[in-house]
């Protein structure tokens, strides 16, 4: 069953009232770390006014609300504690710890804090930037260079032959395999990102490409397309770089999974329940 769309739920906006007109929730980063408050019912994030909550932010974003609720990002200086009843957490720990709205909101927030973070100065000229009052925008108030939240769009796929799936093995992920995936490059479609990744990092062909589904992924800022294909034809050739090797598995044979935070715990899934 698919998951309701958060959007339901959450109206994104970038013109807040008073910051501490009224409770609100608050994903405040310390890089990748994120304040939670952690009780002996659970773990949540902090939700209230600022001034209540004991910290100073270096920078706010007014995200939009939640169920009507007022929702903001914030970024704090490095050397920054934790309040007490509170703790830094990574946010890829919070995974199946906090309800998945928030979660999926907390992804969009240490996107806008990153963003917010790089663009304090115009990348054409120089000059300090503004926000813009109209859109989720950066404005250099010199030259009028508009600088918006970067997103890095990558596309994954799970490659079947003979009702085996095709994983690989990424140097850089300490011996785990996992399916293709790569970043989409500046004039292709998402189909030809698909066949180019397939081709540099295994060697062969594919067909019947299938668009499978999409996940926000704020690691630091893409968008994963995910799509099922066929073996076509050629040999496996792994590339020796980001690929030191790779094997077609039988749905009983596959090895460890990844993390169920990635659409790549779906696409195995998918494979396993109908090869199986």
């Amino acid at each position: 069953m698919a998951r309701e769309s958060v959007y339901k739920k959450y109206k994104p906006a970038n013109s807040p009232k008073d910051i501490n007109s009224t409770p609100s929730y608050w994903f405040i980063f310390k890089d990748y770390e994120m304040i939670v408050k952690v009780t002996d019912t659970g773990i949540s994030i902090p939700y209230g006014n600022l001034d209540e909550l004991k910290i100073a932010p270096v920078r706010t974003q007014y995200l939009g609300t939640l169920e009507g609720k007022p929702c903001y990002s914030a970024e704090v200086d490095p050397e920054t504690e934790a309040p007490e009843g509170m703790e830094f957490r990574d946010l890829r720990s919070l995974y199946d710890v906090l309800e998945e709205d928030i979660f999926l909101l907390a992804g969009k927030a240490v996107q806008m804090v990153t963003w917010d973070r790089d663009h304090q100065f115009c990348g054409r000229c120089g000059a300090a930037t503004e926000n813009s009052p109209y859109e989720m925008a950066k404005v250099c108030p010199e030259c009028g260079f508009r600088s918006f939240v970067r997103l890095s769009p990558a596309v994954i796929t799970a490659i079947v032959k003979d009702d085996k799936l095709l994983m690989a093995k990424h140097g850089y992920r300490g011996g785990m395999y996992s399916l293709i995936a790569g970043f989409v490059e500046p004039g292709e479609t998402l189909k030809e990102a698909v066949e180019r990744e397939i081709m540099e990092e295994v060697g062969f062909k594919v067909k019947n490409i299938k668009y499978f589904g999409s996940q926000p992924w704020p690691f630091p800022h893409s968008l994963m397309v995910a799509f099922t294909a066929e073996y076509q034809s050629g040999e496996i050739k792994v590339d020796g770089r980001e690929i030191v090797d790779a094997k077609w598995f039988g749905p009983e044979e596959i090895p460890r999974m990844p993390p169920r935070i990635s659409i790549t715990s779906e696409l195995i899934d998918w494979f396993i329940s109908k090869f199986s």
